[in-house]
């Protein structure tokens, strides 16, 4: 299924020569809860920004005695072959932020060979995402309660032919997020569109027209209408709290691909993962948007690196805006990064297009990059690469 034309916009208004000038284009085209919704985080927002100065702190060492006349920044995620180190993150409600926008970004993904990770959060169901592209896509699952439902959506994954599913395991009780409260964006959603459309008419006018009206791939669980209203007081009522390592095992024994494990910043859980058969690891602390004051990835990922060693691949998680900040996650360990907030602004500002934008800025800021640094290849990046901080 191929998405709905741009209702919104196509061309940019000037070229974006970063990802700052995406999110500023993001800014002016979507109403501030959805803009707030993509980049606010919890609390004071501690965690937020602190992911940023981590990144900010890290050094590159510079080489110049070798020759980057060739280099590859092709490499394999999980055992798939991507053209990049990078995973688009799987972020619910992509929906709001464009019409199909699960649709868009993945067709944007596979044009540049990295692939998409699908929320089980998405607008768009599982199964038109999956028919859109050629490719397979991966597949993100929070727990719920009835385990007939996460029973299913495994096999729906299995059908729409997914090798990677992707279990979160950060969220057995959500961070107050506080400018989504501010500003309605909650659950159940006091978001009004009367307010989006006199303050951005045309993205109200799009998403009024888009027949996706609620969270698609849960739709056939919720009782009661098709909406965004009824899906929300569903999921609050049975995300599952209580879920740990005995789910992990239970997930583990029922899903025949790739396992990833998202949500670890502690060295322990990371062997726990790992003892009991994670194919790999998102050191994530979930975008600065659950626990105020966790540790930065930056920060974790040295001593769950020494812990697990190459039991399990590493994949970094947070903060992640540059080709550089890609790198500077390599040298610490990571196999790929995965991308949340950069090609979310792309899609919210451009849509498909933007997509591909975010994803060619960074794929040039990291060629860039490898060269002024000596590395010609993803698959041996030097360990030193990353000298520390000031």
């Amino acid at each position: 299924m191929r998405a709905t034309p741009d209702a919104i916009h196509r061309e940019p208004d000037a070229p974006a020569i970063n990802i700052a000038s995406l999110r500023e284009a993001a800014r002016r085209r979507l109403p501030r809860a959805v803009f707030d919704f993509v980049e606010g985080g919890s609390y004071d927002e501690i965690t937020l920004r602190a992911n940023r100065a981590a990144l900010d702190r890290l050094r590159l060492r510079q080489r110049v005695m070798i020759d980057v006349s060739a280099r590859d920044s092709g490499t394999t995620i999980a055992g798939e072959p991507a053209g990049l180190p990078i995973v688009l993150a799987p972020t619910g409600f992509m929906g709001l932020v464009h019409p199909d926008g699960e649709i868009h970004a993945a067709i944007a993904a596979q044009a540049s060979n990295v692939p998409l990770c699908l929320s089980v959060l998405s607008v768009c169901t599982l199964e038109e995402v999956a028919a859109a592209v050629a490719k397979p896509i991966w597949f993100q699952l929070y727990l719920f309660k009835d385990r007939h439902v996460s029973q299913d959506l495994l096999q729906r994954a299995q059908d729409a032919k997914c090798r990677v599913l992707v279990l979160t395991m950060d969220l057995h009780m959500e961070g107050r997020r506080d400018r989504d409260l501010i500003n309605g964006f909650t659950i159940p959603p006091r978001f009004s569109l009367l307010r989006a459309f006199l303050s951005r008419p045309r993205w109200a006018l799009a998403i009024k027209r888009n027949r996706h009206k609620t969270l698609g791939t849960l739709e056939r669980y919720v009782a009661g209408p098709p909406n965004l209203t009824a899906a929300t007081k569903w999921l609050a009522k049975e995300l599952n709290v209580s879920f740990d390592h005995r789910d992990l095992e239970w997930v583990r024994r029922n899903w025949p691909g790739k396992l990833v494990v998202k949500g670890i910043l502690d060295a322990e859980d990371a062997k726990i993962a790992a003892d009991l058969g994670a194919d790999a690891i998102v050191v994530s602390n979930h975008g600065g948007r659950q626990l105020d004051g966790a540790p930065t990835p930056v920060a974790a990922f040295p001593k769950i690196r020494d812990t697990v060693g190459d039991r399990v691949e590493l994949l970094f998680d947070s903060g992640i805006r540059s080709g550089l900040d890609v790198l500077k996650a390599l040298g610490l360990g990571a196999r790929a990064v995965f991308l949340g907030r950069p090609f979310l602004f792309g899609l919210g500002a451009y849509g498909e297009a933007g997509v591909r934008k975010a994803l060619e800025i960074i794929a040039g800021e990291l060629d860039v990059g490898m060269a002024l640094t000596g590395v010609t290849g993803l698959t041996s990046v030097p360990r030193d690469l990353v000298l520390g901080s000031d």
